[in-house]
């Protein structure tokens, strides 16, 4: 069985870092395995947990009255679900439910913006890397609304016959 340690050095949002880093984000992270269904957050609830993900898939979401939660993204292998813990007020932006079961390591943000505000160089990197993963699914959102709109008769997202 591999230790919390091992599974983050695996997740290429933090495998990089040096070993003390690791250790220090590993003391306060547990791995965690969720089945189909399983909600993992509500929008506007304290967001006080990340998961580094390494297998199965995550529905982002996001609840519209009179039409409830609707997917906005699907995340799996590789992905950080739940990253509003980083800014103020420290609540979900999204809801995140389990689309197919789940392996990932849970960590405890709480302790990871501790972390950041005792070593500036830790919070520097971590910040950065958590930046180009909202820069990364900012465009993604972008690219689904092309999708969406640039033919609106087209209800998929996709480019049908003809439209080449």
């Amino acid at each position: 069985m591999l230790s919390v340690f091992d599974l983050l050095a695996m997740h290429p949002l933090v495998a990089d870092l040096p070993a003390g880093w690791l250790h220090r984000i590993a003391l306060r992270a547990r791995p965690v395995f969720h089945v189909t269904g399983f909600r993992l957050f509500r929008e506007e609830a304290p967001a006080d947990r990340l998961w580094l993900v390494h297998s199965g898939d995550v529905a982002i979401d996001l609840h519209v009255p009179g039409r409830g939660d609707i997917v906005v993204e699907h995340l799996g292998a590789g992905s950080v679900v739940g990253w509003s813990w980083l800014l103020p007020p420290y609540r979900y932006r999204f809801g995140a439910i389990v689309a197919e079961d789940f392996r990932a390591v849970e960590i405890d943000a709480v302790h990871v913006r501790s972390l950041i505000a005792e070593d500036a160089e830790l919070g520097r990197e971590l910040e950065s890397r958590l930046l180009a993963v909202a820069a990364d699914r900012l465009q993604a959102a972008r690219n689904r609304l092309v999708e969406l709109y640039a033919y609106p008769g087209d209800h998929g997202g996709t480019i049908g016959p003809g439209r080449m």
